[in-house]
């Protein structure tokens, strides 16, 4: 009989419980609901110094015990997974306190912590009590940006890689530093975490082009241009100034093309030009269709019941998360 592993959520808010009753999002959406929805965890405990939120998650989850103290339900509960879903500025904190009570696993939300600083203090920790950290770049883990990454051999020598995110959220603020609230480290830690995790390398030595500040000074645009063994322009772009949301990576070989985003897969591969005589045309490979379901989150929980069953290595970890904390930070150091 396979093992079944208890956890704790530490953090009741959207990405913890609420995303998870989004009727537009795929589901599951919400840390709550991916570990109720794998049949080998049992949910026993949520904490979240909001009442409110603790009543409505309690409502949802009769069978677990509810704290507004996560230093409580450490003393009266064991885990073997904790997850910590609090906002940026408390990542470190808790992240700490959670390893410091000995889980087998710690599931932390993006990004690591607000700072290299900071994730450093967690990786010491982490290796000091041997407990691993699995963050939920979530990426990482669906089947749609998997299947980008099996097809990159069938497009040839890698020329471009266009990465773009798009919202109304301020790109950066030095305002925000202490919250976190910008989106360069919001969800540009997603934009440059999945490039790497495409091209399987690491990219570093930005050159910061296109820089749009608002008259606070907030900037609100930019690009950061970067060159690697793989690929020879890789182009990272954020946009704070648009009236929607949008994140898409383009990869651009010698063969064909990749187009991976929210909502958004395409494949096309080269072949002989109907518009032209003797050249030739990039052409929607028809087979290769976009996922129906991309079990972004399911994956993630199945990834950590795989790890702990010793069957897998963990996907995001620690480090990819703290990689890409340093790609961030060298971003804001040029502006």
């Amino acid at each position: 009989m396979q093992k079944t592993y208890t956890s704790a959520i530490i953090g009741l808010g959207r990405i913890a419980f609420t995303l998870g009753y989004d009727k537009k999002r795929e589901q599951p959406a919400s840390h709550t609901m991916a570990l109720k929805a794998n049949r080998r965890i049992k949910i026993i405990a949520g904490c979240d110094i909001d009442e409110d939120r603790l009543e409505k998650w309690q409502n949802a989850n009769p069978g677990a015990k509810t704290y507004s103290s996560s230093h409580q339900l450490y003393e009266e509960n064991n885990p073997d997974i904790v997850t910590v879903a609090v906002n940026e500025n408390a990542h470190m904190e808790k992240a700490l306190e959670a390893i410091r009570a000995k889980p087998k696993l710690v599931i932390l939300e993006k990004p690591v912590a607000l700072n290299t600083q900071e994730a450093e203090k967690i990786r010491v920790e982490s290796e000091k009590h041997g407990v691993p950290v699995l963050v939920n770049h979530e990426r990482r883990f669906a089947v749609d940006y998997n299947l980008a990454k099996s097809l990159m051999s069938e497009i040839g020598d890698i020329q471009t890689v266009r990465a773009e995110l798009t919202s109304g959220l301020c790109v950066y603020n030095p305002e925000a530093e202490s919250t976190g609230a910008y989106s360069l480290i919001h969800d540009g830690t997603h934009l440059v975490d999945v490039v790497m995790f495409l091209l399987g390398e690491k990219i570093s030595n930005p050159v910061v082009t296109g820089i749009f500040r608002d008259e606070k000074n907030c900037v609100r645009q930019l690009s950061a241009h970067y060159k690697t063994q793989k690929c020879p322009d890789v182009t990272v772009s954020i946009s704070g100034r648009s009236r929607f949301f949008g994140f898409e990576v383009v990869i651009t070989g010698t063969e064909g093309r990749i187009c991976v985003g929210n909502g958004i897969f395409k494949f096309y591969r080269r072949k002989e030009s109907r518009l032209y005589s003797r050249f030739y045309s990039l052409t929607s490979d028809k087979k290769i269709r976009k996922p129906k379901k991309t079990l972004y989150f399911a994956n993630m929980v199945q990834n950590a019941v795989d790890y702990l069953d010793g069957i897998c290595d963990l996907k995001s970890t620690l480090q990819t998360g703290t990689d890409a904390l340093v790609v961030l930070e060298e971003i804001k150091s040029k502006l």
